[in-house]
């Protein structure tokens, strides 16, 4: 069969298979007609003339519609995702592979429109998802807002204690029990510190060689840092502010004792760390001054004791609270200096959830 007379088979064939794909058809098939003219007008040509020479012509046309129906049969390839048949195999042959979904997605030209979403998706595409801010970036923790305290335990997973802990500060504490408890022994000594905005609180890193000694074991003295207003209640009573040293065993476990502030005389050492303080947030600031912080002490060391948490995230539970029955004075200027940069930075005050709490006689 001469590949005129194969031609229209092939044409046929490729038009059901485009048709069934919902693919255009019309400009190959016009590019078929073309081929195959000059291959019909040579063979009439030759049988009514009967002109020898024309058999080499109706040869060279053959020859001609072949590769025009081999180039037809790759453009049906091409735009079918067939592949191209190995050399020395049946060149009539197209195999046609079927693509996923993926393949044709990373195939299609870059200028292609992306498919435009559902009104459902867009909405949820723009609504930022909970924990997380518009922009990408996990919200940061705070005191009020969209990441305030009731929020805390859903920002990150390490802050889940935040929303399911049971053993929660600060506390209102009420009815405690009156008992001999041992003294706390604070072994303060006057040195270097650092003071730092850390964006939550205005906080003091001190030098090593300040400790404490309570239930028998020994706590050193890390940092201490404020609240406004007091984080902790007394019978209901909120304080001014609050500052609590917090100290850790060789065990990593932490012992945090709060001296509520109130309204009164002005107080040195809270003097001396307002004095210090950065200009930018974020940037520790080394003081030239030396700290004593048995200064920062009631004269009374009498106090209610009671286990609970870290009182921002994470809230990390297991921390023995000490928090000294007698207020300590500072004056309505400082605490305007430190309410200028923390009107309110304490968390609301968590379920006693019937924990024991002692209290000095």
């Amino acid at each position: 069969m001469s590949p005129a007379q194969s031609f229209p088979r092939a044409l046929v064939s490729s038009a059901v298979l485009l048709a069934a794909l919902a693919c255009p058809a019309a400009a190959w098939a016009a590019d078929a007609g073309h081929a195959a003219k000059p291959a019909a007008k040579a063979e009439k040509a030759a049988k009514e003339h009967g002109d020898k020479s024309a058999k080499p012509t109706a040869k060279a046309s053959a020859k001609d519609d072949t590769e025009a129906l081999q180039r037809l049969r790759e453009r049906l390839a091409a735009k079918l995702g067939a592949e191209k048949a190995p050399e020395g195999r049946n060149t009539g042959v197209v195999r046609v592979v079927a693509r996923s979904a993926d393949e044709h997605e990373s195939a299609a030209p870059a200028r292609k429109a992306a498919p435009r979403p559902a009104a459902g998706a867009a909405h949820a595409a723009a609504k930022p998802a909970a924990g997380g801010a518009a922009d990408g970036h996990a919200l940061h923790w705070s005191y009020s807002g969209e990441a305030g305290p009731k929020a805390w335990g859903g920002l990150k997973p390490d802050f889940i204690k935040c929303g399911t802990g049971t053993r929660q500060s600060p506390i209102d504490i009420r009815g405690g029990i009156a008992v001999d408890l041992e003294p706390v022994q604070f072994d303060y000594r006057a040195g270097g510190f650092s003071v730092v905005d850390n964006g939550h609180t205005v906080q003091v890193n001190l030098e090593p060689g300040n400790s404490i000694v309570a239930r028998g074991e020994r706590y050193d003295l890390v940092q201490f840092h404020f609240h406004r207003p007091s984080e902790e209640r007394i019978d209901g009573r909120v304080f001014d502010m609050v500052v609590h040293l917090v100290h850790k065993d060789p065990e990593g476990r932490l012992a945090v004792v709060a001296v509520l502030l109130d309204r009164g005389s002005a107080q040195p050492i809270v003097q001396t760390v307002w004095n210090n303080l950065p200009l930018e947030k974020h940037q520790e600031s080394p003081a030239r001054a030396v700290l004593d912080l048995n200064h920062l002490l009631p004269a009374d060391r009498g106090y209610y004791t009671y286990m609970g948490s870290l009182t921002t995230p994470p809230c990390t539970e297991g921390v023995l609270w000490m928090v000294m029955r007698q207020p300590v004075a500072v004056s309505p200027e400082q605490i305007e200096i430190f309410s200028r940069l923390y009107p309110m930075n304490a968390r609301p005050v968590q379920q006693a959830a019937g924990r024991m709490i002692k209290q000095s006689n």
